[in-house]
């Protein structure tokens, strides 16, 4: 099935090459992006029995972060190397200063066989569900032992590999162990056809990543007197509803004050203009100094910057978190807010967050909305209930606090699958 899936995908290549160059030559940032790709990992020095870690993107790269720094404090001695598929999980792994990182090239052996020429590989890990067939197959060629971390299998993607199954389980061959984030993750797995012996549930990451509730809780400088909510990586079609949820409760709590954060960065100026339409005071948090918080008389804040997030939901008092309305999004990280003890809102469709969200309900820390209208009732109740508020908040925090640990159980797992 090898040569006839890369004659396949060599077709294909070829075919979408003219189109290709000239949407290069129209948009700059896709040539950029294309060039970064081809690039790979051509800047990185040569190594030898390399630990290659795959991240995705920025959520993904997050993970990262946490399992590199404890394989790390853990003696880990082999060179490790990152790879990311997005620009922004790219530019984050260098903010974040992790070691050789570099943007994962086309799945096609033309361009992956110099990454294995370049960074010798001794193991491979895959974070959540990066699985990419010919990566895979070459890692099968040259005895690479792979590992799915905080793996995880939708609703959405079980049906899709249910159509091509013999595919699915001709691509995953060469995956060792696949470390799931849940049992109903393992389930689907199982169901798929992968063995039970590969299979093993080691929890979710993501609980391991989020910070200590006070690490910035006096980073900000806010009016003591204010009620700040945080409407959180939100997607097309979350800003409007929040926006009309906003100003019913600026008419009846005054001192409210909102921070709008779009999930993408490039969204902002189309945030900025429907913020507009509202008639309202607002402020751009890149052009703003924190004092201006205080002293000017606004009232909603466009977070325009990544990074900063997690210092809001940390002087926040409730959150709701974005792309759960939506099916194609399948909600965002609805974990970030719950570390500081804050109750959490989102939506209906949480596909891609679906154990995060079964946790959070059951606690009572999250709050699960059916529809974009009863946003505005939901803050009201909260905000009118201390007492309701602190008891959500509480179990927020309870849960996270209870799942923690997930990245020591991998660790012995990336350690019992290391190649001699």
């Amino acid at each position: 099935m090898d040569v006839l899936y890369y004659i396949l995908t060599g077709t294909l290549i070829l075919v979408s090459t003219p189109f290709l160059l000239l949407r290069s030559v129209l948009s700059s940032n896709f040539r950029n992006n294309i060039k970064a790709k081809l690039k790979g990992p051509n800047a990185l020095p040569h190594l030898k029995k390399s630990l290659w870690i795959h991240a995705s993107s920025v959520g993904e790269v997050r993970l990262a972060k946490t399992l590199i720094t404890s394989l790390q404090e853990n003696g880990e001695t082999r060179p490790i190397v990152l790879s990311t598929f997005t620009p922004t999980g790219f530019d984050l792994a260098v903010e974040e200063n992790l070691p050789h990182v570099f943007r994962l090239p086309f799945d096609f052996p033309l361009w992956l066989n110099p990454v294995f020429d370049r960074i010798k590989p001794s193991q491979l890990i895959l974070i959540e569900a990066e699985l990419w067939p010919s990566l895979l197959r070459l890692c099968k060629k040259n005895n690479v032992p792979v590992l799915q971390v905080n793996g995880r299998v939708s609703e959405k993607s079980l049906e899709r590999y249910r159509k091509f199954n013999s595919f699915f389980l001709w691509m995953t061959e060469a995956v060792t162990q696949f470390s799931m984030r849940s049992q109903k993750d393992a389930e689907r797995l199982f169901e798929l056809g992968v063995s039970e012996e590969k299979i093993r549930v080691t929890g979710n990451i993501k609980f391991d990543t989020l910070p200590n509730g006070s690490d910035t809780r006096s980073s900000l400088v806010f009016n003591p007197d204010s009620f700040l909510i945080v409407f959180g990586s939100t997607r097309p079609g979350d800003e409007g509803p929040a926006m009309e949820a906003f100003i019913k409760l600026k008419k009846d709590f005054p001192n409210v004050l909102a921070v709008i954060a779009p999930r993408h960065m490039q969204r902002c100026r189309e945030v900025e203009d429907l913020i507009r339409e509202f008639n309202d005071n607002y402020i751009l948090y890149s052009e703003t100094k924190e004092e201006d918080w205080v002293n000017k008389p606004c009232s909603i804040i466009l977070l325009d910057k990544i990074g900063a997030l997690n210092s809001f939901y940390a002087n926040a008092k409730l959150a709701y978190v974005g792309g759960g309305f939506n099916p194609r999004f399948g909600g965002q990280n609805i974990l970030e807010p719950t570390a500081f003890g804050i109750p959490v809102m989102f939506g209906k469709h949480m596909s891609n967050f679906e154990e995060e969200a079964r946790l959070l309900i059951k606690s009572g820390g999250g709050i699960q909305l059916q529809k974009e209208e009863e946003l505005y009732s939901v803050l009201k109740k909260f905000m009118l209930s201390p007492d309701l508020r602190q008891k959500a908040g509480e179990a927020a925090a309870e849960t996270v606090r209870q799942h923690r640990g997930a990245v020591l159980r991998t660790l012995k797992i990336i350690q019992e699958t290391r190649p001699v």
